[in-house]
């Protein structure tokens, strides 16, 4: 009886050891945060600043973002994706 306990154990022990650890997931979350925030930095400052001066990020708090870059969105013709990047920037900051 104790060693199938110490087997089961040591089978599952094993087999949780081979699936991808917890901390490389976070880093490739973190990571694809991070692109995703510079993407967003970039599509900000090139299409913002074609019609008028750029707001510092940290001017405004990201709820008061939200109405601002709804309307904006439609004037600059932006999808949906764009805007997820550009609120993972200003969220950011």
């Amino acid at each position: 009886m104790k060693y199938r306990i110490i087997v089961s154990f040591l089978l599952a022990v094993v087999i949780n050891s081979c699936g991808p650890s917890k901390a490389s997931i976070a880093k490739s979350e973190l990571a694809l945060l991070i692109a995703k925030q510079n993407k967003g930095k970039e599509i900000f400052e090139n299409n913002c600043a074609k019609c008028h001066k750029l707001y510092d990020p940290k001017s405004y708090s990201i709820q008061a973002w939200q109405p601002i870059l709804k309307k904006m969105q439609f004037q600059a013709r932006l999808q949906d994706a764009d805007m997820d990047k550009i609120i993972a920037y200003l969220s950011k900051n």
